[in-house]
């Protein structure tokens, strides 16, 4: 009798594994011991995964993993539960990434929703996530939109550039340069429209600049150089350059093949850093003068605290030194916004999500690796960055984003 007995519980034990592997049934954690199971309380990533030459979805997972890492190590939240990440590719399609927030919500435990790059797309989820319920949290989509909205109370928390700091931090470098007239490349869409309103807002109350003219273009265009000769015509002295990766690097290839006199400086958002654009454009860069809007840099960070996060980078991403680190921005938020969610759930005393909320915006001061806080959110205001976390960086002939020293 032992037999049949041995073999349906072998054969139980490997279906309730299949369903697992599947998704079917979550996976619980296991305590230090190993003799008790603890559930997990989950956070959702909705990225673009599966969008070409993009890593600025696994940038944002490594930041989030590096800080769960940290957070279990140090014992966890809610009496010594781990965090559990599941993720979902959007491939930056607002549609994707609605369904993606759907399913989330009916996870157990599941507290929040990380999203990424595209403000298009957290800007389409805002009706949804104030629908459910959901905190959505914001390291790197910068368009003023994903946290100025009219739900109250709002479940959209951002710790990242946005648009309102990024057009002046680069109309301010371009007029230190004395590079007063300026033309804008823009995308046709959300963040395209965000930024020119942060742009005209600053002009005007700047006499200095001036913006002689702006052009639009759609992403997947393949040339940018008509609109670029319009801006030069226009007597641009630069161009600011709100872009992503691919359409960053068909302009300055565009550019490089123009006379050196007809070559530009271009201040770029920093849509270009989420992708491939060094690679596709290392040898244009050697003949554009070309800087990028920023808010953290591994350059800049406290020594201690980026020896404390590279210790855990090495270990789970066997990585030996921070240069080697795409995309450091999207690392370094989602890495800070991950422990702040900590100290909310802590503060919380549950994984009720409206008192999570709630708890996010009464947080203490809080040192982090992009920066020092002395209250990220309230209820005012729940984007965690002011003006002086921005900054202007430049691409290294390696390829490494560093800040401009002047």
């Amino acid at each position: 009798m032992n037999k049949p007995i041995k073999s349906i519980n072998r054969i139980g034990f490997l279906f309730f594994s299949l369903l697992v592997l599947t998704g079917l049934i979550a996976s619980p954690a296991i305590s230090e011991g190993g003799d008790r199971f603890v559930k997990p309380v989950r956070i959702g990533l909705t990225a673009e995964y599966g969008l070409k030459n993009s890593f600025s979805a696994q940038a944002v997972e490594m930041g989030i993993r590096v800080a769960m890492d940290e957070i279990e190590t140090a014992g966890g939240v809610l009496g010594g539960r781990p965090f559990a990440l599941e993720v979902r590719d959007d491939r930056s399609v607002p549609a994707r990434a609605i369904r993606n927030v759907r399913e989330f919500a009916g996870m157990e435990d599941l507290v929040a929703v990380f999203g990424a790059r595209f403000s298009p797309v957290l800007i389409e989820l805002a009706p949804a996530v104030h629908e459910i319920g959901m905190i959505l949290l914001d390291p790197w989509a910068s368009a003023d939109g994903v946290t100025n909205h009219q739900y109250k109370p709002s479940y959209t928390f951002r710790l990242s550039l946005k648009d309102s700091l990024a057009m002046p931090a680069m109309l301010f470098h371009a007029e230190k340069k004395g590079l007063k007239k300026t033309g804008l490349l823009l995308p046709n869409t959300a963040w395209g429209r965000s930024n020119i309103h942060a742009a005209e807002a600053y002009a005007a109350k700047h006499e200095k600049i001036r913006i002689v003219r702006s052009r639009w273009y759609n992403w997947g265009d393949k040339t940018l150089i008509e609109l670029y000769e319009d801006l030069l015509h226009s007597g641009a002295q630069a161009v600011v350059l709100v872009a992503n990766d691919r359409e960053g690097s068909i302009l300055l290839n565009e550019m490089a093949a123009l006379p050196p006199e007809k070559c530009l400086p271009v201040l770029s958002h920093w849509g270009v850093t989420g992708g491939r654009f060094f690679e596709k454009t290392r040898k244009a860069l050697k003949k554009i003068d070309f800087s990028v809007v920023q808010t953290f840099s591994f350059f800049k960070a406290d020594p201690e605290r980026r020896a404390r996060f590279m210790a855990t980078a090495k270990k789970l991403y066997s990585i030996e030194r921070f240069e080697e680190i795409k995309a450091p921005v999207g690392v370094g938020h989602a890495y800070d916004l991950t422990h702040l969610l900590a100290r909310a759930v802590e503060k919380a005393g549950t994984t009720d999500r409206s008192a999570v909320r709630d708890a996010l915006e009464h947080l203490g001061p809080y040192k982090g690796l992009v920066a020092d806080l002395e209250r990220p959110f309230t209820p005012e205001n729940h984007d965690a960055l002011g003006l002086e976390s921005v900054f202007m960086a430049e691409y290294r002939e390696d390829g490494v984003i560093v800040p401009v020293s002047k």
